[in-house]
């Protein structure tokens, strides 16, 4: 199934295929900011669910090992930024675990804080993944010119820092 009567912010990616229950975005006009930025998540996503399954991850395992490619982490920030309870980020991680793709240690000095860390595995798998993903989200501003696509970057870098910056307590 493919995506048609997009509005003019997603005709770019009218022709990537989506698989059944998936929403395309709607035809409202494209001067419709919010319905624009709605139909370009519903693309993104389900981009970003296409290559997860392609790396045999969920989309919240690929993105917890996205995260960790910055570097460790401890529970407590990550479960902050997933917007998810301490327990139900250690039900990921003990997934995550299991597959051997991150661990948790100890912070020295502190008994209740945890660290998490990719494994090797874990790295390569998270690098491959943001690789194979970063290349099909660029495909969806190729058709834009360097102007725009650097414009484009501009915008979504002011709307995350100005959000990021009224609300500290989200990643």
């Amino acid at each position: 199934m493919y995506c048609s009567g997009v509005s003019e912010t997603a005709q770019v990616v009218a022709a990537i295929p989506v698989t059944a229950g998936q929403v395309c975005a709607t035809s409202a006009p494209a001067t419709d900011v919010a319905a624009g930025l709605v139909g370009l998540t519903t693309l993104v996503q389900a981009i970003y669910a296409q290559v997860s399954e392609r790396h045999d991850l969920t989309p919240v395992q690929a993105r917890l090992l996205s995260r960790l490619l910055d570097g460790p982490q401890g529970m407590a920030e990550l479960a902050r930024c997933f917007g998810v309870e301490k327990a139900a980020l250690t039900g990921l991680m003990d997934r995550a675990e299991r597959r051997g793709l991150a661990r948790r240690s100890p912070v020295p000095g502190d008994r209740r804080a945890v660290h998490v860390t990719l494994t090797d595995a874990g790295h390569q798998a998270a690098a491959a993944f943001h690789a194979e993903v970063s290349a099909e989200l660029s495909r969806l501003v190729a058709p834009l010119s360097e102007q725009d696509r650097e414009h484009l970057r501009r915008t979504i870098a002011e709307i995350l820092t100005g959000y990021r910056t009224s609300r500290p307590d989200h990643c």
